[in-house]
């Protein structure tokens, strides 16, 4: 099948963005479609991030929507820097009417937006009839996407952006090595330590990572299998005390020891820029793991590897034998701001996205696969290595930290996460790490969002 076969290549995805438009690309107005052409006028302006998955399955999601829907025109705009792209215009009053872009991003541009109490309302869409189906958005929509703070930004049970492409995200590794040494994957973190030392006897560091901000989906599976179900939710809201439990410092000592294995030149490598080359010590067998998504094998595919080298892919190891292994699942969004001029036909093309035209095409132009009901059964190759990995007994972990009001100069990632090169460098002890997370998690549970 052409969906397997597309499925079968290596799953790109992630957190870069190009201009282009339905039907043409370019970085300007060139290629755009013209707008307006449509019978009644009707234009639907849309804003995505190019990513590895590319610009093409966008194109033509956008010109099967157009034709399904006669007289609307489709304005796409696509860019590795979308902020850039559009802030100008948004400045100016002209927003688009809907737009890709994550959560996450170093710029921080959602966060913003939902800080600012500037998205629309899209609960009513899970309630909408996929376009040329038979089921809702909300039936079609695979259990827990949209049940976590991360739709659901205000904890008032209402929905205000929408879960699109995910993957899995774990440890991956070189298979080829490990089969080379006779080494086993761990899965406890006493075998992890064991690991690290044997490596370390052969010049390879344990551990390594593209850029701090992969810590955000690390750190929640961690805390997850640290505290449990209940406990982290609550850790997630910032609850006074929660830091100073043992689950809480069991994570704190895990991330601190893990520091202590990384390879010294991650940090130095750890931004925007340069973060490919954290990815390629896995590659040239200079660190056993890194923590990624499944974009990562697109990301490095034409990059030079060991001879021998094959993708792993584990969930993260257990606190103690037979405990809860947990892999985290990014998703990305889509949303609308407040100020989109084209609401309904906005929410119509929301709908369309989690239709089996709309996957069939994000899976096979891109490799983009959608949170729905029927995706995983149409997978296979590699793609089963990634999205089975919750068949073979790892819990999925989908939440994180709560939105709140914005806390000057800090962000979670800054405050959490980014010390992690710190720890590895030396300059940060764990003990002026946690000092710093809990003062921070203070100002974040006075600023949460009502």
């Amino acid at each position: 099948m052409k969906l397997k076969k597309a499925l079968c290549l290596l799953l790109a995805g992630a957190m870069t963005f190009s201009l282009a438009a339905c039907g043409g690309s370019g970085s300007g107005d060139e290629g755009k479609k013209e707008e307006g052409k449509g019978e009644d006028g009707k234009t639907l302006k849309v804003a995505a991030v190019e990513t590895a998955y590319g610009k093409a399955m966008w194109e033509k999601v956008c010109d099967a929507f157009e034709a399904a829907n006669e007289g609307v025109t489709v304005e796409l705009t696509i860019d590795k820097n979308l902020e850039d792209v559009i802030d100008p215009a948004m400045k100016a009053g002209d927003y688009p009417d809907v737009i890709m872009r994550a959560v996450g991003a170093e710029s921080g541009m959602t966060e913003t937006f939902i800080r600012d109490n500037n998205l629309t309302e899209l609960t009513d869409v899970l309630d909408m009839t996929v376009p040329g189906e038979e089921v809702t958005v909300g039936e079609k929509i695979l259990p827990g996407f949209t049940e976590n703070t991360i739709v659901n930004p205000y904890g008032d049970g209402k929905t205000y952006l929408m879960p699109m492409f995910y993957g899995p995200c774990g440890l991956f590794y070189n298979a080829g090595l490990f089969e080379e040494k006779g080494w086993e994957v761990p899965e406890t973190w006493d075998e992890m330590w064991e690991l690290g030392d044997k490596a370390q006897a052969e010049g390879i560091a344990l551990f390594t990572y593209p850029t701090t901000g992969y810590f955000d989906a690390f750190f929640y599976a961690l805390l997850h299998e640290a505290m449990g179900e209940e406990n982290f939710t609550k850790a997630l809201k910032y609850e006074e005390g929660i830091w100073d439990t043992p689950e809480a410092q069991q994570v704190f000592d895990i991330i601190a020891k893990l520091a202590s294995y990384t390879e010294k030149t991650t940090p130095a490598n750890a931004n925007d820029n340069d973060f490919q080359k954290n990815q390629q010590m896995i590659l040239d067998n200079k660190a056993l793991f890194m923590p990624n998504g499944n974009w990562v094998i697109g990301e490095m595919a034409e990059a030079p590897r060991a001879e021998g080298f094959e993708w792993g892919f584990t969930a993260l190891p257990a606190l103690e034998e037979g405990g809860e292994r947990a892999s985290y699942s990014f998703f990305e969004q889509v949303w609308m701001p407040k100020e989109a001029k084209n609401q309904d036909l906005g929410k119509q093309f929301i709908a369309y996205l989690y239709s089996d035209e709309a996957a069939e095409i994000f899976a096979t132009e891109g490799g983009a696969v959608q949170p729905i009901a029927g995706m995983t059964d149409k997978l296979s190759g590699d793609a089963v290595t990634y999205y089975g990995i919750y068949d073979t007994g790892a819990v999925a972990v989908l939440d994180a930290f709560s939105t709140t009001d914005p806390v000057e100069g800090l962000t979670t990632r800054g405050a959490f996460f980014d010390p992690v090169n710190s720890l590895v460098s030396g300059d940060k002890t764990e003990d002026q790490w946690i000092a710093e997370f809990k003062e921070a998690s203070d100002a974040f549970r006075g600023a949460l969002k009502e």
